[in-house]
C-alpha cells in the first residue's frame, strides 16, 4: 500500500444521510486516511439504498487508488449531483475499497455510533 494511505475497519455501526433521509447503516465501513486528508468512511454497497443513487458520467483519477465514478442522490430535497464516489476497480494497493462508496461531507452526514 502507498505508504501515506491507511485503511481499517470503523469499530462499531455508521449511519449516512442526506438531510433527513437515511441512506443505510453499517457495521461493515472501512475509515481511509490519505496523508493529511480528513479520513474518509467507506460504507460496502449492500449497506446503502443504491435506489436513490443515480450514475453519472463524472469521473476523476488518483494516482494511489485510481479511477472514481460517481453518483448524484435523489430524495425529497431534489438531486445532490456528484455528491457519492467509488473507486469500482481500485489499485492493488487498496483493493479494500472495492464495492465501497464514499461520501461528500458538505452534502452527506455520515456519523458513527
Amino acid at each position: 500500500m502507498a505508504d501515506h494511505i491507511k485503511i481499517t475497519p470503523v469499530n462499531g455501526p455508521v449511519t449516512v444521510m442526506a438531510g433527513s433521509t437515511l441512506l443505510g447503516t453499517s457495521v461493515k465501513a472501512l475509515e481511509l486516511k490519505e496523508g493529511s486528508y480528513p479520513p474518509v468512511i467507506y460504507v460496502p454497497r449492500e449497506d446503502i439504498d443504491m435506489d436513490r443513487l443515480v450514475r453519472t458520467d463524472h469521473a476523476t483519477s488518483c494516482p494511489w487508488k485510481g479511477k472514481a465514478s460517481y453518483y448524484s442522490i435523489k430524495g425529497d430535497f431534489g438531486m445532490l449531483a456528484n455528491a457519492v464516489w467509488t473507486y469500482e476497480t481500485p489499485k492493488d494497493d487498496v483493493a479494500e475499497i472495492a464495492g465501497h462508496l464514499a461520501f461528500y461531507p458538505d452534502r452527506v452526514t455520515v456519523t458513527r455510533g
